[in-house]
């Protein structure tokens, strides 16, 4: 007989859990995410990595790691000044 699938019904959010993946999980999509809205938002107001460090008083290695998603050092206070560059506002909350 064939067994069944104990994750069959579950939720994603209940499957990484299980696996203690979720944390680990999701602070990378938040990651991802944020780097892609940024490079989205640099490329739509014509800013370059040179301009936006320029911009931030920080340096171009700077911008690199805030843009890259798989570098989790980042900190909220650059986070701020690069969304208030592009004129956006970075929103957490807790749930």
């Amino acid at each position: 007989m064939k067994k069944k699938n104990k994750h069959i019904g579950s939720s994603l959010d209940d499957f990484l859990t299980e696996e203690g993946l979720l944390e680990e999980t999701t602070e990378k999509a938040i990651k991802e995410v944020l780097a892609w809205q940024l490079k989205e938002t640099m490329a739509e107001k014509n800013l370059s990595i040179s301009e936006m460090a320029r911009k931030m008083k920080t340096s171009r290695p700077t911008i690199d790691r805030l843009l890259d998603p798989e570098n989790n050092s980042v900190t909220l206070n650059t986070l701020q000044k690069a969304a208030a560059i592009v004129g956006r506002q970075i929103r957490l909350e807790l749930v």
